[in-house]
């Protein structure tokens, strides 16, 4: 084999196996990232169904408290003398 020979086959291989360990790299780095991408994902599914089960525990409470207590919605909406008089009375 000639020494242009020896140094190509020499230089491809070296580029061959560089290009694999670059590849094989890459790939480990792409994989890592994606596993912290689900993790993520995960971590705000736990945090949003924490959420929804303080707001569903709320809910609940409210419509308990709402059985055993008169509420009445107000609005700014009343007549000006209406609500200091109803209370005079008593």
């Amino acid at each position: 084999m000639s020494r242009a020979a020896k140094l190509t086959l020499t230089g491809t291989s070296l580029f061959a196996l560089s290009t694999v360990v670059f590849v094989h790299y890459q790939q480990k780095a792409e994989q890592e990232a994606m596993h912290q991408g689900v993790v993520r994902d995960m971590e705000q599914q736990r945090v949003k169904r924490e959420r929804q089960a303080d707001f569903d525990m709320q809910r609940l409470l409210e419509a308990e408290y709402k059985k055993e207590q008169t509420v009445r919605e107000s609005t700014g909406d009343e007549p000006a003398g209406a609500g200091a008089g109803a209370g005079a009375g008593r």
